[in-house]
């Protein structure tokens, strides 16, 4: 395990409530919430659906990245992470070096049944969504896996019973390491 620094940084794929999630855990350490992709969106002046449609979606990737420059770890928050921020090595690396990175995982019926609900996943704008998500999800795992300090199966359980889990978890971890 690496140093417990001062950020929360939650990894995850599409639907396994990062976003519930970290603003819960956020509101609980009364820390701020930040979202990559609301800092995407922000500085893009559209939606991330609107991004992927008009500029790509290797575009949105490196306003990802850009958008992680803003992030200095130089006090506690909450980052929630959009799915694919694990696809560059160098995301990764910035992520770690703010803090503690909680993989939210989710098994894929779940995460279908979250997302399918949602018309604003770009990447699931093709003629199989399932098959898509399956796809995507068993490409990033391995990422998410070795990037992750701490994992946490969200499949069956409430927000607060996963805010829960993720104090506890984080304050074992870093109670361990002392």
């Amino acid at each position: 395990m690496r140093n417990c620094g001062q950020a929360i940084v939650l990894i995850g794929f599409m639907g396994s409530g990062k976003s519930a999630v970290g603003r819960a855990v956020a509101a609980r350490m009364g820390v701020v919430c930040l979202d990559t992709d609301q800092m995407v969106r922000v500085h893009a002046g559209r939606g991330i659906p609107e991004i992927f449609e008009q500029l790509g979606e290797e575009r949105f990737r490196e306003m990802e990245a850009e958008s992680l420059e803003e992030l200095s770890g130089d006090k506690p928050v909450v980052v929630v992470t959009g799915g694919g921020i694990v696809l560059r090595k160098a995301n990764v690396e910035v992520l770690q070096r703010l803090g503690l990175l909680v993989y939210l995982f989710a098994d894929e019926e779940t995460l279908f049944q979250r997302v399918a609900q949602c018309d604003n996943r770009p990447l699931l704008r093709t003629a199989d969504p399932r098959a898509t998500l399956h796809e995507l999800h068993t490409a990033r795992k391995p990422l998410y896996e070795e990037a992750a300090d701490l994992s946490i199966d969200t499949s069956r359980r409430s927000i607060p019973q996963v805010v829960e889990l993720v104090l506890h978890d984080i304050a074992a971890a870093c109670t361990a390491k002392l």
